[in-house]
C-alpha cells in the first residue's frame, strides 16, 4: 500500500529500484554473452574502436544475429562496459563506433596478467548462473532458427502458448500484468488524465481477464465507454460485474470502432511486422484526428526521461528480457519507423512515468 506522503515520483523511482534489481541478472548475462562471442578482442582488433558490422564480422555469430548484437552492446555500453560514440551530425550511411573502456581491456584475451576473463568466465559459467541466463546466452550463438525466443528454446513454445495451456502460469503472468496495471493508472489518471479528454468511447486492446485499465479509465472518466478486447479464453474469465464491456476477438483481425484505442504494455511483446500490422486495425477503427481520433500506448522509449544510469539501465534491462520473449523495446526513431509504416501521420511522447512514456498516435 502507498504511504500518504509517498509523491508520484516517490512512487515512479521506487518501482525503477525494485525492477532495476529483479533483472540485474540479466546484466551478468549480457556480459558473460560479451566474453562468450569475444566482443573486446573485437573491437581490439580494429585499433580499440569499431562499428557493429566491424564487430559481427569478427566474431563467431550468425548474420542474423545483428539486430540481437546491437541490442546487447546498448546494455553493455549504458553499464559502462563499452563506451558508445554516435556519428555527429547523424546520418543513415554512417555506423556508430563502439569503444574499449578500461573494464572492457580488462576482458582482452591476450591481456595477460591483467586479464580477468578466466575468473569472469568461472563466475558466470553455466554451473554458476540461473537455467535462463544460460538459455539467453544460447540464443544468441543459436544458428539455426534464428527467430525463436530464448522461452521458446526452454519450453519448445512460445509464452503465449505456455499461457494457453498452463493454467498456473496464465494466472501468474495476468495477475503480474494486472498488479502493474493497479499501481501504474492511478497515476496515469493524475498526471496525464488530459489524454482521455475530448473522446466518449475507448477500447482497451488486450486488456486481460480483470480489464484493470479500462476500470480505471471508466471510474475516473464516467461519460467515456470504455470496453476491452481480448481473446475468448481471457474473457471468459472476466468478472459479471465490471464498470466495463468486454469483446472477444482477436486485435490482429479486428478491432471494435471507438474514439480511441489504448494499447498498454502490449506492442513491446511483437516484432515490428505484428506492431504494424496491430497499428493498421487500429487505424481502421478511429475517426481522423480532426474529430478525435487516436492511439494511445503505454510502453517503453529507450532513452527518455531521467538520464539517470539505474533509469537507462532497467530500460535496457527490458530490452534484453524481451529479446528472450521475442518482443522488443525501441528507441523513439524504432517507434517512428513503424508508426509511419502503420500510415499514422503525427505522434506526441509524453515522459511522465518512469522508465515508460505514453504515446499519442495521430492518423
Amino acid at each position: 500500500m502507498a504511504h500518504p506522503e509517498d509523491s508520484t515520483q516517490d512512487l515512479l523511482q521506487a518501482h525503477v529500484q525494485l525492477l532495476h534489481e529483479s533483472l540485474g541478472y540479466i546484466k551478468s548475462t549480457a556480459l558473460a554473452v560479451s566474453l562468450d562471442v569475444g566482443i573486446a578482442d573485437a573491437i581490439h582488433h580494429y585499433g580499440g574502436s569499431a562499428t557493429l558490422s566491424q564487430i559481427l564480422a569478427k566474431i563467431d555469430v550468425n548474420p542474423s544475429k545483428h539486430l540481437g548484437l546491437r541490442r546487447l552492446m546498448r546494455m553493455l555500453t549504458v553499464s559502462g562496459i563499452f563506451r558508445i560514440q554516435h556519428p555527429d551530425p547523424p546520418s543513415d550511411g554512417c555506423e556508430a563506433l563502439y569503444q574499449l573502456t578500461a573494464a572492457s581491456r580488462l576482458l582482452l584475451s591476450d591481456g595477460g596478467s591483467t586479464s580477468l576473463t578466466p575468473l569472469l568466465s568461472m563466475l558466470l559459467g553455466p554451473l554458476l548462473v540461473s537455467p535462463l541466463a544460460t538459455v539467453v546466452s544460447t540464443l544468441v550463438r543459436q544458428d539455426q532458427q534464428p527467430d525463436l525466443s530464448a522461452f521458446g528454446i526452454a519450453h519448445g513454445e512460445t509464452v503465449w502458448d505456455e499461457a494457453n495451456q498452463e493454467a498456473s502460469f496464465n494466472m501468474s503472468l495476468h495477475d503480474g500484468i494486472a498488479a502493474d496495471t493497479r499501481f501504474l493508472m492511478p497515476i496515469v489518471v493524475k498526471e496525464c488524465g488530459e489524454v482521455f479528454q475530448g473522446i466518449d468511447s475507448l477500447v482497451d486492446v488486450g486488456g486481460g481477464p480483470y480489464g484493470s485499465a479500462a476500470a480505471a479509465i471508466a471510474a475516473a472518466f464516467p461519460h467515456l465507454k470504455c470496453s476491452v478486447l481480448d481473446l475468448p479464453h481471457v474473457v471468459a474469465q472476466a468478472p459479471t460485474d465490471s464498470n466495463v464491456q468486454f469483446i472477444a476477438g482477436d486485435m490482429f483481425q479486428n478491432i471494435p470502432p471507438a474514439n480511441a484505442i489504448f494499447l498498454k504494455w502490449i506492442l513491446h511483446d511483437w516484432g515490428d511486422g505484428e506492431c504494424i500490422k496491430l497499428l493498421k486495425r487500429c487505424k481502421q477503427a478511429i475517426p481522423p484526428r480532426d474529430a478525435g481520433g487516436k492511439v494511445t500506448i503505454i510502453d517503453m522509449v529507450l532513452g527518455s526521461g531521467p538520464s539517470e544510469v539505474k533509469h537507462k539501465e532497467t530500460q535496457v534491462l527490458f530490452d534484453l528480457l524481451m529479446i528472450a520473449l521475442n518482443g522488443v523495446e525501441r528507441d523513439e526513431q524504432e517507434w517512428k519507423k513503424i508508426f509511419f509504416e502503420a500510415g499514422f501521420k503525427d505522434y506526441k511522447i509524453i515522459t511522465l512515468l518512469g522508465v515508460r512514456s505514453i504515446i499519442e498516435l495521430y492518423p
